[in-house]
């Protein structure tokens, strides 16, 4: 009997393992030189005097690549590929493995912690979402499920408005983000049901429309990324040095919220200032400390 359980635990090991393998080969297999179709439609709306808002379409060329990886975590970095010549620091996914802890957005980029180690996920992965200065944006759990040669993953998760409509939408202030990506060996569908939800603290959530959003990666030829390559060679010093220092806030204080200005600058304005000094890490960490410092609004006791 005791030779059956250990033959029995050695079966169970192999297969989380493969399990896991398979997994991170997912998580990679979103990368390469990119030619992406941004596709969003509103669907419905509860108020049947509501006006739709206009289909949204845009095309676009990025470079999707690990940065950092580790047993347990692999963190993918996306750069805009613009005329062949202009870079833009896109965003960035941390994936992490079986992780208990998940900061969640609230409202006006407040984000709560909790503790997820008794949730019923197995062999989950958590997905963080970071903006173009490595800022927090959302982060969601599910578990890859690989059928047929595709790999899907699905998670909901509270976010901000995306960029697409925070400039000139008032009128709901939380993306709840029904995500679900499915990994192929041409690149990888980013397949959104997203709702457009109105918060207040202490009341309920209202729902102001459902969109359908569908982000298409096809992966291209490399050439078409040189320029983005080249760029991230000469600054990937010191966006490491960042997301040093935005990890120092997500360790050492669970909740907080991180101010949309500084002395009437955003904080894009702060970190490519520092960046144009070509200081030393060390130097980099102490200025990027201090100006942290400044936007992150600790919650009291945490």
């Amino acid at each position: 009997m005791k030779n059956l359980f250990l033959l029995l635990g050695l079966c169970l090991s192999f297969v989380v393992s493969a399990q896991k393998s398979a997994d991170i080969e997912a998580i990679k297999g979103q990368c390469g030189c990119m030619n992406i179709t941004f596709k969003y439609a509103e669907t419905f709306a509860p108020d049947t005097a509501y006006e739709f808002h206009d289909r949204y379409l845009e095309h676009a060329t990025e470079y999707v690549f690990v940065v950092e990886e580790s047993a347990n975590k692999v963190v993918i970095q996306h750069l805009l590929a613009i005329n062949d010549t202009m870079v833009v620091k896109h965003w960035r996914e941390d994936w992490t493995y079986r992780d208990p802890h998940l900061l969640s957005f609230n409202t006006a980029n407040d984000f709560r912690y909790s503790n997820i180690s008794n949730s019923n996920f197995k062999n989950g992965w958590t997905q963080k979402v970071y903006g173009t200065q490595d800022e927090l944006r959302y982060a969601g759990t599910g578990e890859w499920a690989h059928i047929n040669g595709k790999s899907v993953w699905e998670s909901t998760a509270d976010a901000a408005l995306p960029r697409r409509e925070y400039s000139h939408r008032k009128d709901y202030n939380v993306m709840k983000r029904g995500n679900r990506i499915h990994v192929t060996d041409k690149g990888y569908l980013h397949e959104q049901d997203n709702d457009k939800i109105i918060r207040a603290e202490g009341k309920e959530d209202v729902l102001l429309a459902s969109e359908k959003g569908y982000n298409d990666y096809v992966r291209t030829d490399m050439s078409k990324c040189a320029a983005t390559k080249a760029w991230w060679e000469k600054n990937k010093g010191y966006w490491q040095d960042v997301r040093a220092a935005w990890d120092k806030v997500e360790n050492e204080h669970k909740s907080f919220t991180i101010k949309s200005k500084v002395d009437d600058q955003r904080l894009g304005s702060f970190f490519y200032n520092i960046n144009k000094e070509n200081l030393s890490s060390a130097e980099n960490k102490k200025k990027l400390d201090a100006v942290l410092k400044d936007f992150i609004v600790f919650e009291k006791g945490i």
